[in-house]
């Protein structure tokens, strides 16, 4: 296969988007050679693990050992995040894709920028671009709803979720009052579900990071004085991790075993928050057995769940837990029939601060692998380096070690 020029993947990266609904069939563009890298895990196959956060706390951190060894990725039941504000992020969601092309496109991400919409980031690794597009969250979501939305604009709406009907389709487009201050009480904007959804996402995500650091080995004293101390920062504090929200929209495709909707890649999180809409997509990558010939790999769909919340190791979680737990690889699929929607809450740690393996997990016999990063720095080397990211910030004894 003959791989673009860089001059060519960059202006192949950020081209319009395709307009999704006008197709009927994949164009070259979109159209990739081979989907079926790895086998795909029959639907009574292997099972991504699901965790009820309500549970015992000893069986929760055991389950949460489990699942970060083996397969990187879980989802988790009982986090306390209300079901119906799952719904209204669907709705808002849903919502930003439906805009025409031209509005979105008022609000695009820049080449050297984080927040806007556009194509994946990692779009610019691959000669075929992907049957999706984005929406990243960076800041305040309002900044993005006076770009999208600006006061003036007599087409500029309310997103309204509507409680009565049963629906995450029950959005309404309401004419937007002549004075803010007239907005009736009962409406709720797309920012303002946003940031509620944030401000649940962050507190889930420093109970999981709490929980995780306790299922490596870690006291209840050992893991809040790492989170107090450290990069998580305080309960009550405003600062602490860092975070972005990612939505992704991956329409209706009338080929979908020509087309792609993410394709596969690791996360440069300390870990992320997936809520998906009912319709499948995602898969993890499993591996099974040991380096050489026994080594096998599969695709297993991890099926949506009714208010549940995936949750993927991310390559700074890696990095932290000095290669125990392992970032897991994921894709995401299309299909013919059904829109697929998905709200992603990336999380890492403040931009100066460095990870590297927790002082515990180190000792005679088991050194650091990775050597101390921030996380714009390793951003940085992703962005050059893609899969070999990781590989590329081990020490060098570590790195001839796992060679």
């Amino acid at each position: 296969m003959i791989m673009p020029t860089a001059s060519e993947l960059i202006s192949h990266h950020h081209a319009h988007p395709l307009d999704f609904e006008s197709v009927r069939e994949v164009p070259d563009s979109h159209a990739w050679p081979d989907l079926h890298d790895h086998p795909t895990a029959s639907a009574q196959g292997a099972v991504v693990p699901v965790i009820d956060l309500s549970a015992t706390a000893t069986n929760v951190l055991e389950q949460l050992a489990r699942a970060c060894e083996s397969w990187g990725a879980f989802q988790v039941t009982g986090h306390g995040v209300p079901p119906g504000l799952l719904r209204r992020v669907e709705v808002a969601a849903r919502g930003l894709f439906a805009l025409p092309t031209n509005r979105k496109l008022e609000a695009a991400r820049p080449a050297d920028g984080v927040s806007g919409y556009g194509r994946a980031r990692i779009s610019c690794f691959f000669p075929k671009l992907m049957w999706s597009e984005g929406f990243t969250i960076a800041g305040s979501p309002l900044d993005h709803a006076r770009t999208l939305w600006p006061d003036d604009d007599p087409l500029a709406f309310w997103y309204v979720y509507d409680a009565r009907v049963p629906t995450p389709h029950a959005l309404h487009h309401l004419p937007r009052p002549s004075n803010a201050a007239e907005k009736p009480c009962c409406d709720t904007t797309c920012s303002d579900v946003i940031e509620e959804y944030k401000e649940e996402m962050k507190q889930l995500a420093r109970k999981l990071m709490r929980m995780m650091l306790m299922s490596l080995g870690l006291t209840e004293v050992e893991a809040e004085a790492e989170a107090e101390t450290g990069w998580i920062g305080p309960r009550d504090e405003a600062g602490g991790m860092s975070a972005v929200l990612q939505m992704n929209s991956y329409p209706v495709c009338p080929d979908p075993d020509r087309a792609m909707g993410m394709a596969a890649h690791t996360d440069s999180t300390l870990l992320t928050l997936l809520f998906q809409s009912n319709t499948s997509g995602l898969q993890v990558l499993q591996v099974v057995g040991d380096n050489g010939r026994d080594r096998t790999a599969r695709w297993v769909t991890v099926p949506p769940m009714p208010g549940a919340l995936i949750v993927n190791v991310g390559d700074l979680f890696q990095i932290l837990s000095n290669g125990r737990y392992r970032s897991v690889v994921h894709r995401a699929v299309v299909n013919r029939s059904s829109h697929r929607v998905s709200v992603a809450y990336m999380c890492g740690p403040p931009a100066a601060s460095k990870v590297e393996p927790i002082g515990k997990l180190v000792g005679p016999g088991c050194g650091p692998v990775y050597r101390p990063v921030t996380w714009p720095e390793y951003l940085s080397v992703k962005g050059k380096l893609f899969d070999k990211a990781l590989a590329s910030v081990m020490r060098t004894q570590a790195s001839s070690e796992h060679t």
